[in-house]
C-alpha cells in the first residue's frame, strides 16, 4: 500500500514539472501564461527566453522522476525529490512564496512516502 503511494506521489511531482514545463516553453507569452502569472503582454514577451529555460529545467526534473521511478531506482527518485525540493523552496524565498506549496511541499510528501516505503511490499 505504501509502495503504491508513493509511486503515485512521486507520479504526481513528474505530472505537476510536466506541467510547468508546458507553461513555461509554450503558453508563458499566451493569454493563459499572462493570467497565470499576471503579467502584460509586454511583459510575458520580454521574459519568454527565461520562461522557456525555466521550463526546460522542469522537463528534466520530471524526466529524472520517471527515469528513477520506471526503472525502480530508488536512489534516482530520491536525488530528483531533493532537487525538486531545493528549487522550491529557492523559488519561494526568491520568486514567489506560493511556489512553496505547488513545488516543494508535493516533493516532501513523495519523498516521505518514498522513504518510507523501503521494504514495503
Amino acid at each position: 500500500m505504501i509502495k503504491t503511494l508513493a509511486f503515485i506521489a512521486v507520479l504526481i511531482v513528474a505530472a505537476l514539472h510536466g506541467g510547468f514545463l508546458a507553461l513555461e516553453m509554450f503558453f508563458w507569452d499566451h493569454e493563459i501564461g499572462r493570467k497565470i502569472f499576471s503579467m502584460t503582454a509586454e511583459q510575458s514577451a520580454e521574459t519568454a527566453v527565461l520562461a522557456a529555460n525555466q521550463g526546460l529545467y522542469n522537463g528534466f526534473l520530471a524526466a529524472g522522476l520517471l527515469w528513477g521511478l520506471f526503472t525502480g531506482k530508488r536512489d534516482v527518485t530520491i536525488f530528483f525529490l531533493l532537487c525538486v525540493i531545493v528549487a522550491g523552496v529557492f523559488g519561494a524565498v526568491t520568486a514567489k512564496p506560493t511556489i512553496l506549496f505547488t513545488q516543494a511541499v508535493p516533493a516532501l510528501v513523495a519523498l516521505v512516502l518514498t522513504f518510507a516505503s523501503r521494504g514495503a511490499r
